[in-house]
């Protein structure tokens, strides 16, 4: 049976179409994907992204085990702010992305993949040592995203809360119109805005004052179609999509987070010896020259010979142009690099870009 966040209701009643999802029956659009894109790049969109799951990870040892698990150097993080990370296996493949935030020296959130909540906390638990504890918490929050560049505007008029405090990538204990949430200037659309968590009793309450509060400024309910198009846009991975155990977050272009310095880690060895050695596929983001969208899947032609496949590919909403991310060897993987995608049956041109495709300006609306 599909697991429904507690807002289920108030998307049926707002005429979502739902879809199955990682296990969850979700709202894939209300209005459109198209629409719904375009209210997040030009003023705010509202997710219900509840599906995500919750690690809490505390005690003695919360940092050591979570230095174990992950790439990145959570040493270096203050309390209140987030990192993104990845969990990598002893091969060096990407058992997940995630984001962690450190509530304090003792107490680390992460937020994972819906797909592969169950397999972390498995994972990661098989590693604790004593004096750690390690939970599945995912059901105790409701997770809302509100992004945009109206996005702080609209927050701002339910809370008194100084939103422009707090930082890009940190978070807050923050009263939203007298409920207790903790709030971060995160999100997966490549705009500025914000992750609202809260208890699944204030659900319904939060999402309609956001909706409410929101509407003169154009806000809209936004469905999983759209922010998948906003990701892509915005640069950002998929797990399933554009990495997973088979691939290495060197290859994902992910080596920012891969911090072979901060000491041992699962799967260190082999990223370390794939560092040394070089590369010989990544992940590149290409552009159709053609007016047909490459889809997941497709195969791609370069150099006179299939040489992979699309990883996630779609129309890009407000770039106005059909685009993709796909793994190709080094040789071919060049900024500017012809490429040929086959799009049923027909061999369509198409281009090496420059990830991301959009990157919005630095400054708030």
């Amino acid at each position: 049976m599909l697991k429904r966040t507690p807002l289920y209701e108030s998307h049926v009643s707002m005429g979502a179409r739902m879809v199955e999802f990682a296990g969850w029956e979700m709202p894939v659009q209300y209005a459109g994907p198209a629409p719904e894109h375009m209210a997040v790049r030009e003023a705010a969109g509202l997710f219900d992204v509840s599906h995500m799951g919750e690690i809490e990870i505390r005690g003695s040892g919360a940092l050591q085990l979570v230095q174990q698990v992950t790439t990145n150097d959570a040493s270096k993080l203050e309390d209140n702010q987030v990192q993104y990370s990845v969990l990598t296996n002893e091969n060096g493949g990407v058992i997940d992305d995630l984001l962690v935030y450190r509530n304090s020296a003792e107490y680390f959130l992460l937020v994972v993949n819906a797909s592969n909540t169950d397999k972390d906390f498995a994972w990661i638990n098989s590693h604790r040592t004593p004096g750690t504890e390690v939970h599945n918490t995912t059901e105790a929050y409701v997770l809302l995203a509100l992004q945009g560049p109206r996005a702080e505007r609209i927050l701002q008029k339910l809370t008194d809360h100084m939103l422009d405090r707090i930082p890009y990538y940190w978070s807050q204990r923050v009263g939203v119109d007298g409920v207790a949430c903790r709030v971060s200037r995160t999100g997966y659309t490549g705009e500025d805005g914000f992750e609202i968590f809260c208890a699944p009793a204030d659900a319904r309450h939060l999402w309609n004052r956001l909706l409410v509060t929101g509407h003169d400024e154009g806000v809209a309910a936004c469905g999983l179609a759209a922010r998948n198009t906003l990701r892509l846009e915005a640069g950002f991975r998929l797990w399933g999509n554009d990495m997973d155990e088979s691939t290495t977050p060197l290859e994902a272009g992910l080596a920012w987070v891969v911090k072979l310095d901060k000491g041992g880690f699962i799967g260190r060895e082999a990223l370390l010896k794939q560092k040394q050695e070089g590369l010989r596929r990544k992940l590149v983001g290409f552009e159709m020259l053609d007016r047909a969208p490459a889809r997941d899947g497709y195969p791609i032609i370069a150099g006179g010979r299939e040489a992979g496949r699309v990883a996630s590919g779609s129309p890009a909403p407000f770039l106005k142009k059909n685009i993709g991310f796909a793994y190709l060897p080094v040789e071919h993987a060049a900024v500017g690099t012809e490429l040929l995608v086959v799009v049923r049956g027909r061999e369509l041109p198409a281009r090496v870009v420059q990830i991301p495709f959009y990157k919005r300006e630095k400054k708030f609306d």
